[in-house]
């Protein structure tokens, strides 16, 4: 067995074990397996009896070339070595791999049929994108639900609006106390205590709510509470899991899975309501986190140099271009050097803008329907369900054209401040057009494009925390999630009341509009992808 390996982070490495008869055809005469520096990697099974200098060759082409060579004929090797005198040619095989690919491999007597070994960080993502499903989906139940309990107990508008931000108030909380553990401790942990909290106050909440108002807030807020590590740990896990040309593909598919909780809550909620009551649904979407938990504590590790089963070429590709920072238990940086610099303001009032106008649709959009258009539950469902479905399509997308526009040379702040200013001028004249709506398909279809655009905020500033601050990523983005909730209270409270007194919700749609425009003024002025705090 040899390996090659270069500076690129990819390696080709070849097996080779000869047959005594030179006159046989080449057959396989073991199994030819990834060595432990290739796990994880695409691999090319080249059969034949290629000559030691032909192999030495073909490796050094692909490592020059960066591409997979095709494979080469039995037959072609057996003559090459015949007619050069080599030992090779008879030989089982040569296999080459690089590491930006899936693992292969050949086995005795299967030619043809490959084993796919998938790449750990996919692993990561996978689970990521699941948990962030979860997070919004245990969220969505509740205002789906809180219909049937506003007819229930006799709450009115405004008083909904409490209950329906209840859990931003744990939320405001936790999020910078999470984003500092999870660059002490590790994403990995944090997250795990997070989902086993606000999974158990998921399944509390209809109890609470029987219970008592105060007890259904004070479940709420805890609620919160847990679910505010959510995003610090996946930023921190994303930056250390992730290399830089992959991050925004790697953030877009993660909220893909956060936008499609919303969907399936708001299809999947008013059934369960109707066949197994309002406490089936919490204790089904509870349950749901538990099962996860189980799976995250067994096979995710907090850094990829963790991993008991990640290659050396993937993480030579993770970490190529990183500094090798090993972040659990250092030191915190002060919150006024945090504060003192633009760019970091530039991220925290554009998550403020965005939880601003995203919290509004979240929390009343099936109300909204319902209200404005006199639609019944199931029907404000699927109208609400529909944007929620598209938006987490457009966040995939917008984090792959942003990736892909970075491996192109286009300078990465640039690409942060046009993704931006998508996520907020198109949502606000979406916002702005909503007044002129006359059928709920009409309104749907204006969210839609609201909702859609607005992602791509995912590829502007909430990527941006980690361009400026690598090493803080978690408790920067705790920060600037902790100012984006205490926005997001504002609002939601804020449209109960702009309800309840003017009988409209437009005015606060174009209150929200007003906000997107200036914010991606000061975003353009002062955002940078350059390191800020080290």
């Amino acid at each position: 067995m040899a390996v090659l390996s270069s500076p690129s982070s990819r390696s080709v490495c070849w097996s080779h074990s000869s047959s005594p008869s030179s006159s046989s055809p080449p057959s396989i005469s073991s199994s030819i397996g990834v060595s432990d520096g290739s796990r994880g990697s695409k691999l090319r099974i080249v059969s034949g009896g290629l000559t030691l200098k032909g192999r030495n060759r073909i490796a050094r082409e692909a490592l020059v070339s960066g591409k997979t060579q095709e494979a080469w004929s039995g037959r072609d090797g057996q003559r090459k070595g015949k007619k050069k005198g080599g030992s090779g040619g008879g030989a089982a095989g040569a296999m080459m791999c690089s590491a930006e690919g899936i693992g292969r491999r050949l086995e005795r007597g299967q030619v043809g049929r490959a084993a796919v070994a998938i790449p750990e960080r996919t692993k990561v993502l996978l689970m990521l994108a699941v948990v962030m499903c979860l997070c919004n989906a245990d969220r969505v139940v509740m205002s789906v639900a809180v219909v049937p309990l506003a007819s229930r107990y006799g709450w009115s508008s405004s008083f909904l609006g409490i209950v329906q931000s209840s859990f931003l108030w744990g939320y405001l909380i936790s999020s910078v106390a999470g984003g500092a553990l999870a660059d002490r401790y590790g994403g990995k942990r944090v997250l795990a205590c997070g989902v086993a909290v606000w999974s158990l106050a998921t399944f509390l909440t209809p109890w609470a709510a029987n219970h008592s108002t105060a007890m259904l807030l004070a479940v709420r807020a805890l609620f919160g509470l847990a679910e505010g590590v959510a995003f610090p740990s996946m930023s921190t896990l994303l930056f250390r899991w992730f290399p830089c040309s992959e991050r925004a593909s790697a953030v877009g598919i993660s909220m893909a899975g956060f936008h499609m909780g919303n969907v399936i809550s708001f299809l999947a909620s008013p059934i369960i309501l109707s066949s197994i009551g309002i406490n089936g649904a919490f204790a089904f979407f509870a349950a749901l986190g538990f099962v996860w938990l189980s799976a995250w504590t067994l096979g995710i590790t907090n850094d990829p140099r963790d991993s008991p089963r990640i290659s050396q070429a993937e993480l030579q590709l993770i970490r190529a271009g990183k500094m090798d920072l090993k972040m659990e238990n250092s030191q915190l940086p002060p919150l006024g050097y945090l504060l003192s610099k633009l760019p970091a303001w530039s991220c925290i009032l554009a998550n403020m803008a965005n939880n601003w106008g995203y919290f509004v649709l979240l929390s009343w959009m099936p109300v909204y329907f319902k209200t404005v258009y006199n639609v019944n539950l199931k029907q404000a469902a699927w109208f609400s369900a529909v944007p929620w479905g598209v938006m987490a399509l457009s966040g995939y997308i917008a984090g792959a054209s942003s990736d892909f526009m970075i491996k192109s040379g286009c300078s990465i702040t640039k690409v942060r401040k046009l993704m931006q200013s998508i996520g907020f001028i198109g949502p606000a004249v979406s916002l702005l057009c909503l007044r002129y709506a006359q059928t709920p398909t009409a309104a749907a279809v204006l969210m839609t494009i609201a909702l859609s655009l607005s992602s791509f905020s995912q590829a502007g500033y909430f990527l941006n925390i980690q361009d400026i601050a690598p090493k803080y990523a978690g408790f920067l983005h705790g920060i600037t999630n902790s100012a984006g909730t205490l926005s997001a209270i504002i609002s939601t409270i804020g449209t109960g009341y702009f309800v309840q007194w003017l009988g409209s919700f437009q005015a606060f749609l174009t209150l929200t509009a007003a906000l997107y425009f200036g914010t991606t003024v000061f975003y353009n002025l002062h955002a940078t992808a350059e390191q800020v705090f080290f």
